[in-house]
């Protein structure tokens, strides 16, 4: 019996495979306003040793 259906077998634990893949990514996905946040403090910081750098 589960040689008949193996192909229907896989096809659902790769279809719920998916969806649990693309559900998890939607869950942890970090928000724009985060992300520019970080990006914003990661720039100042790297200017702001650049003219420490300069200043000595």
């Amino acid at each position: 019996m589960l040689a008949k259906y193996w192909k229907r077998i896989g096809l659902f634990i790769l279809i719920v495979a998916c969806i649990f893949n693309i559900m998890f990514k939607l869950v942890k996905k970090v928000s724009l306003n985060t992300e520019l946040e970080a990006s914003a403090t990661y720039v100042n910081q790297t200017n702001q040793n650049e003219n420490k750098n300069l200043d000595e």
